[in-house]
C-alpha cells in the first residue's frame, strides 16, 4: 500500500488532487498493466482448443488458471501488505511471463494433458492481479491522507473507476485475443500478454507509489488486525457476492458464445459481450454520483435485482438483437454491482490488510470466471444451448442472496479503519 502525501480532492481518481498525487502515468501504466491478466482465461482457453482440439480440455485449462489464482492470489496480497508492492510485483512480472512462455511450448508439444494443466495452474499462481494491488494503493491514499468528511465520496468515485477500468479491460481483453489469435497465430495472445506483463506489470511494480508499506503497518512489518477479522461474515459475504459477479461473466461469455454458434457466427459473441462491458463501464462510473441517501446495501439489492431480471430474459431471446438488447439491460446492473462490492470490500478490510482484501476479491473473480466458463462449456456441449442460457441466472441468483445476506450483515458495525 502506499504512504505518498495527497490533497483531499471532491471526487474520485479524476479529481485534480488524487490525479496530482498519483500522476497520469500512473493510471495509464496501471490500465494497461491489467490487460495480461483480462486476456489469460480466454488465451489460455483459445490457444488449447487450438493446439489440442478439445474444449474440454480447454475448459479445465481455463479452470486451472482460475485454481492457480484462488490458491495463491490472497497469498500474494499478504505479501505485498507486508513488505510492499514493488518486490512481490516485479518477481510476479518475471514469473508470470515465464510461466505464460511455458505454457504455451508444452501444449504445443507432446506432452500429456495433465502437464498441461499444471502449467495453466502455475500461470494462475503467478498472476500479478494489477487490478486489486491499485485499489489498494488508491484507498491507502484516501484514508491515510485525505479529511474524514471527504474519504466516502472519494473511495465511492475511486472504486467506480477502477470497476470502470476493469470492465473496459475485460471487454478489450478478449477482443485483443481473437484479434491476435486470427491475424497471427493461436499462440501469440499469451506471448503477447508475456511481453506485456513484462513491461507494464514492471512499470507499475516500479512506480513510485509501490516502495510504500501502509502506515497502519507497525515498524516491523506487521498489521495491527488478526488474520481471523479476514473470516469475518461481514466480508466473507462480501467475498461470496464478487464470486457470483465471476460466475455471471463466465457463464455469460460462453453461453453467447454457444447461441452465436448455432447461428454460424461464434466469432461475433465478443462484440455482442461487448455492448454488456461497455454499458457496465458507464454505469459504473455513474456510481460516484448516486446520492449519498441510496446506501450500498441497498444499490446492491437494487442492481443485483435488475442482473437477475436481465439474466431470466435470456431464456426468450431468438436472434441477436434480442440478445444485444438483453445484454444492454444486464449491463446496467452488473457495473454498479460490482464498484459497491469493492466499496464495502474497502470499508471492511482488516487495519493494515487492504491489499489482502482486495487480492481476495479479485481472485473470487477470476474464479468465478474460470468455473462459469467451464460449467457452462460442457452444458451446452452436452445438453445444448438452451440450458446454458440459464446459468447465467443462476449466478446472478449468487449475486442477489449474496446481497441480502449482506443486509442483515450490515446492521452489525464492522471492525474496520
Amino acid at each position: 500500500m502506499t504512504q505518498t502525501h495527497a490533497s483531499a480532492p471532491s471526487r474520485g481518481p479524476a479529481s485534480a488532487s488524487l490525479l496530482r498525487t498519483a500522476g497520469l502515468p500512473y493510471f495509464l501504466i496501471a490500465f494497461v498493466a491489467r490487460l495480461p491478466f483480462a486476456m489469460m482465461v480466454v488465451g489460455v482457453l483459445t490457444v488449447v482448443v487450438s493446439a489440442r482440439g478439445s474444449l474440454s480440455l480447454g475448459g479445465l485449462t481455463s479452470a486451472a488458471v482460475g485454481i492457480g489464482t484462488a490458491c495463491f492470489g490472497p497469498l500474494l496480497g499478504a505479501a505485498a501488505d507486508r513488505f510492499g508492492q514493488r518486490a512481490v510485483l516485479v518477481i510476479l512480472a518475471i514469473a508470470n511471463s515465464a510461466m505464460l512462455i511455458v505454457f504455451t511450448l508444452v501444449v504445443y508439444s507432446a506432452a500429456v494433458d495433465p502437464l498441461v494443466l499444471l502449467a495453466a495452474f502455475g500461470i494462475g499462481a503467478t498472476a500479478p492481479q494489477v487490478a486489486p494491488m491499485s485499489r489498494s494503493r488508491l484507498v491507502a491514499i484516501i484514508n491515510e491522507r485525505m479529511p474524514e468528511p471527504q474519504r466516502a465520496r472519494t473511495l465511492s468515485g475511486t472504486m467506480a473507476y477502477e470497476s470502470a477500468a476493469d470492465e473496459t479491460v475485460f471487454v478489450f481483453g478478449p477482443f485483443l485475443v481473437g484479434i491476435a489469435g486470427s491475424w497471427i497465430a493461436p499462440w501469440a495472445p499469451l506471448i503477447g500478454a508475456a511481453a506485456l506483463t513484462v513491461a507494464f506489470v514492471g512499470a507499475f511494480a516500479l512506480h513510485p507509489s509501490g516502495r510504500h508499506v501502509s502506515a497502519e503497518r507497525g515498524s516491523d512489518g506487521r498489521a495491527p488486525s488478526a488474520t481471523s477479522e479476514l473470516f469475518r461474515p461481514q466480508l466473507l459475504v462480501v467475498v461470496i457476492g464478487i464470486l457470483g459477479v465471476g460466475l455471471f461473466f463466465g457463464a455469460t461469455l460462453t453461453s453467447l458464445t454457444a447461441f452465436m454458434a448455432d447461428r454460424g457466427a461464434p466469432e461475433e459473441a465478443g462484440l455482442l459481450y461487448g455492448v454488456m462491458g461497455v454499458g457496465s463501464a458507464i454505469l459504473a462510473l455513474g456510481v460516484a454520483w448516486l446520492p449519498p441517501r441510496f446506501s450500498l446495501r441497498s444499490r446492491w439489492l437494487v442492481f443485483a435485482a435488475i442482473l437477475l431480471l436481465g439474466s431470466l430474459l435470456l431464456g426468450f431471446v431468438e436472434s441477436p438483437a434480442g440478445m444485444a438488447a438483453v445484454l444492454a439491460v444486464m449491463g446496467i446492473g452488473i457495473g454498479p454491482t460490482l464498484v459497491t462490492q469493492y466499496s464495502f470490500g474497502a470499508a471492511r478490510s482488516p487495519l493494515g490488510r487492504s491489499a489482502t482484501v482486495m487480492t481476495m476479491l479479485g481472485s473470487a473473480v477470476i474464479v468465478g470466471q474460470s468455473i462459469g466458463s467451464a460449467v457452462t462449456g460442457e452444458i451446452a456441449q452436452t445438453f445444448g444451448t438452451a440450458p446454458a442460457l440459464m446459468l447465467p441466472a443462476c449466478a446472478a441468483a449468487i449475486v442477489l442472496v449474496a446481497g441480502i445476506l449482506n443486509w442483515f450483515a450490515s446492521r452489525t458495525r464492522p471492525r474496520t479503519r
